[in-house]
């Protein structure tokens, strides 16, 4: 392509505000229906019967919600299934046991294939192994392992003797892995000796020990052998190495237990306002089947697909977009050990071309990241098997869109921008990409059968280009049904702000901002809790990073509030350039006046402070409480959970020399 043709390429794609689904998706898309939408609300609820036809059922369900003692929903009520069986035996007996279920990809190139013969048969022998070790139907086993195809084995593992798994993210603390585990009251651990990280071999067992001698009574823990030679661990009372349980039992078979719709199939353990994590509830019928249709519906998988979603397993994505939907729906799902730019910036579309994928899910926070390293790297390889993309985890600004849209999806990929939580357990707002037009930086209408709603302060829907916040007026299938052992804190922190209970009517509030347009799509702004109340005017803090996102030449943005003697508090900016440009005073000012023609002069950055990198967790999300502390020249909150803590004291420096 000429410059002149790429010019003239860029400028249109910066000019178009919407974008239609390409005819040859349509075509073959799963879901293909314009009228859908107005048919789900026609036979709601009966209409989520698509989705429990997916699964395989044991005993048939009664009732497809039981509202009797809302807000306590259920879901496909009387009927029983087992979640593993439906992820692997029945693709097995339908003669897929020779079609790849899991793709992994280790750090160091190592490579992996569990054909759905294989898995089946792992997971038989490691259920095994959990019941002689004790486990019994309904004791919560405690997985702390990190992207290795040991740890969707134990959940389905898990699964299938009826045991709820509580993943812990591995990157988290020794005091974080005790907290859950203590408040699961978990006796079963599965960890790990160690795994890599950008070429370095970490050792994860020290850290899983520490957490152990915060946790009363003995804890029986299985130990994956993951880096072998390069680290010696000792096991010690009550452990177990993995690899010499799955020997032991190689062979047996174990058959699953058929648990009712509504027994515990997971919990997982979320931040909350308290600072207290939450226990979120997830069942194994409502959820599976939800997670299975959403993984249809939006991420149009096949089973002739390799799909793969670059998230991690520590997180509900993983848990609904790695594990239980793709494998319900008997597909190949890859997994990813490594980061983005080991050991070099082009891993991930290395990994593309390699495995010829179909569909690929990532955040925006990692597409920022491939528009600041520059083009150059996606176009080495060829992409064309790509044919869906989506995005994950929090709003995408429309520059990021059309950069992802382009270079990625090369302008033939349609692109589903979803918005959900853990606690939604799959994804409620979005485009259906063989339906829907795509409008970048808006994540779309809400999904057929959900009821999601942006409301003023009162409780009324908003009218169009108004924001407000947004609500989930109905239950849907793949909804958490309490938080651990806590009913009370489940109503206050999720149903009681916009509920009327002596009218029966509950209202879902996910404590999000959002924006609705004359079409009915949702834009999300980002949680109510981030917004910056300058001079009495509370401005989203996702609004104005979107601003100067789409200033030429800035990669990201990081947004908070300072303290300010005459206005109260104040906007702080942190950016990062794109690769080639200079901090300048010139840039500075654009990055303001970008601010201003957005928003307005009441949003114009107190400071603006250029930084080569932003502090982030080990996750990827940015941890705006340090910046707001530099900012406010507080003093530094802990550090433990970043994945940079050297950037922290750069930034701090170099806000005191300006």
């Amino acid at each position: 392509m000429s410059d002149q043709a790429e010019v003239e390429l860029e400028a249109r794609l910066e000019e178009q505000e919407s974008f239609e689904p390409p005819a040859s998706f349509v075509e073959q898309a799963n879901v293909h229906d314009e009228g859908i939408r107005e048919r789900f609300d026609e036979e709601w609820p009966e209409c989520w019967t698509e989705a429990a036809d997916l699964l395989t059922w044991d005993e048939p369900y009664e009732d497809v919600l039981d509202e009797s003692d809302a807000p306590f929903y259920e879901w496909f009520t009387g009927g029983r299934l087992n979640a593993s069986a439906n992820c692997l035996d029945r693709h097995v007996e339908d003669g897929r046991k020779n079609q790849a279920a899991i793709k992994w990809e280790g750090e160091l190139g190592e490579t992996r294939t569990y054909t759905y013969g294989d898995l089946l048969n792992e997971v038989e022998a490691f259920a095994a192994s959990l019941r002689e070790l004790g486990v019994e139907e309904d004791d919560v086993v405690t997985l702390y392992l990190p992207m290795i195809p040991e740890l969707p084995i134990a959940m389905l593992a898990c699964a299938r003797i009826g045991a709820p798994h509580s993943v812990v993210f591995a990157g988290f603390s020794a005091d974080a892995l005790a907290t859950r585990m203590t408040a699961a009251e978990s006796e079963y651990l599965v960890t790990c000796d160690g795994y890599y990280r950008r070429g370095d071999a970490l050792n994860h067992k020290e850290k899983a020990d520490k957490g152990l001698r915060g946790v009363e009574g003995d804890v029986e823990t299985v130990v994956v052998d993951r880096l072998g030679d390069e680290l010696n661990h000792f096991l010690g009372q009550h452990a177990h190495d993995y690899g010499d349980l799955v020997d032991e039992h190689e062979g047996t078979t174990v058959e699953p237990v058929s648990r009712d719709a509504e027994d515990m199939l997971f919990l997982m353990y979320t931040s909350g306002t308290t600072g207290e994590p939450k226990g979120v509830k997830h069942t194994t019928g409502g959820y599976l089947a939800y997670t299975a249709w959403t993984s249809r519906a939006v991420l149009d998988v096949e089973p002739e697909d390799t799909y793969w979603c670059a998230a991690d397993i520590g997180w509900i994505t993983g848990h609904s977009y790695i594990v239980y939907g793709p494998l319900a729906l008997g597909t190949t799902t890859m997994m990813y050990e490594g980061t983005p730019d080991y050991p070099e910036r082009d891993r991930l579309w290395e990994l593309i071309e390699k495995n010829r994928v179909d569909i690929f899910y990532t955040a925006p926070t990692a597409i920022r990241s491939f528009m600041k390293w520059g083009t150059e790297y996606p176009e080495r390889y060829d992409l064309s098997s790509l044919r869906l993309l989506g995005t994950v985890g929090e709003p995408i600004n429309p520059r990021a869109w059309k950069w992802y849209y382009k270079h990625i999806g090369g302008e033939s990929c349609p692109i589903v921008d979803t918005w959900w939580q853990t606690e939604t357990g799959g994804m409620m707002v979005t485009t259906l990409p063989g339906v829907d037009t795509m409008k970048p930086g808006s994540a779309g209408p809400p999904l057929p059968g959900v009821d999601a709603t942006v409301v003023d302060t009162g409780g009324e829907p908003v009218e169009a280009g108004e924001a407000g916040y947004l609500t989930v007026q109905k239950p849907w299938p793949g909804m958490l049904r309490t938080l651990y052992r806590n009913d009370e804190r489940f109503l206050d922190e999720y149903w009681r702000e916009y509920s009327d209970p002596d009218a029966d009517e509950w209202v879902y509030f996910p404590e999000d901002g959002a924006k609705l347009d004359e079409d009915g799509y949702i834009t999300v702004l980002g949680r109510v809790d981030d917004v910056i109340n300058v001079s009495g005017h509370r401005l989203g803090t996702m609004e104005i990073e979107s601003a100067i996102v789409g200033v030429s030449g800035v990669a990201e943005a990081a947004v908070v509030g300072g303290t300010h003697d005459v206005k109260g508090e104040a906007v702080y900016t942190y950016v990062i350039l794109e690769d080639g440009q200079d901090p300048t005073e010139s840039m500075r000012e654009r990055v303001i006046e970008g601010v201003e023609d957005a928003i307005g002069p009441i949003a114009r950055p107190e400071e603006v402070i250029f930084t080569p990198e932003l502090p982030k967790t080990r996750s990827g999300k940015i941890m705006r409480r340090l910046l707001e502390d530099i900012a406010s020249g507080a003093e530094l909150g802990d550090t433990s959970t970043l994945r940079n803590p050297e950037v922290v004291e750069d930034i701090q420096a170099q806000v005191t020399e300006d």
